[in-house]
């Protein structure tokens, strides 16, 4: 079976500490490819005002990976359905058209604290494993209904927690959200995708 990771989020826009959280992921988790999933409406963040649409950050996105050569593509399961960007449903979606995969969630250790808090979480974790990178100086604890799941290395079996390594990057699109729309320069971009976004004057 392939080992299969997925990121998930806005991705608003994509950013550096994006792409070496899926190269760290990768490498760390022995994944035969990592699927980058923007998503549509997520339910636990409120949408943020003046954002780009869904097919913007999709091309925001494109642009980041051409920057990140290896197997690295676009999932677009959640841009594709409407309403709530439900993990459970992404995850029930890719396994009944690709069940010969093993699937792996990756997220940041902040949306590990909130993860008892989706939708339908047990069945994530009977679909899918969780990966977990904390930003640098964060307590890197798991809440403790999840403790027992704690796993040195992903087995390619779902319902495990692996804790990645730190990226050693403290980059938060909502940050560079604000720099850009105050004109402030952000070394966090890719080249291509800071090229998009001055070429359309995105986030002013």
């Amino acid at each position: 079976m392939s080992r299969i990771g997925l990121l998930g989020g806005a991705f608003n826009p994509p950013h550096v500490g994006h792409l070496a959280l899926a190269r760290l992921a990768l490498d760390h988790l022995a994944l035969d490819e990592l699927r980058f999933v923007p998503t549509h409406a997520s339910p636990l963040k409120a949408a943020v005002p003046h954002s780009p649409d869904d097919a913007t950050r999709r091309r925001l996105l494109e642009a980041a990976l051409r920057e990140l050569p290896g197997p690295f593509v676009i999932e677009t399961a959640e841009l594709q359905r409407p309403g709530p960007s439900y993990t459970v449903d992404t995850l029930e979606a890719l396994g009944a058209a690709e069940p010969q995969h093993s699937w792996i969630w990756i997220v940041g250790g902040d949306q590990l604290a909130q993860f008892p808090a989706w939708h339908r979480w047990e069945r994530v974790l009977e679909l899918a494993s969780l990966a977990a990178a904390w930003r640098p100086g964060a307590t890197n604890e798991v809440p403790e209904i999840l403790s027992s799941r704690l796993k040195f290395r992903w087995s390619g079996q779902p319902g495990e927690i692996v804790r990645l390594p730190s990226t050693e990057l403290d980059f938060s699109s909502s940050h560079i959200r604000r720099s850009l729309a105050s004109g402030d320069p952000t070394p966090a971009l890719p080249s291509q995708v800071r090229a998009v976004i001055e070429r359309e004057t995105l986030y002013r």
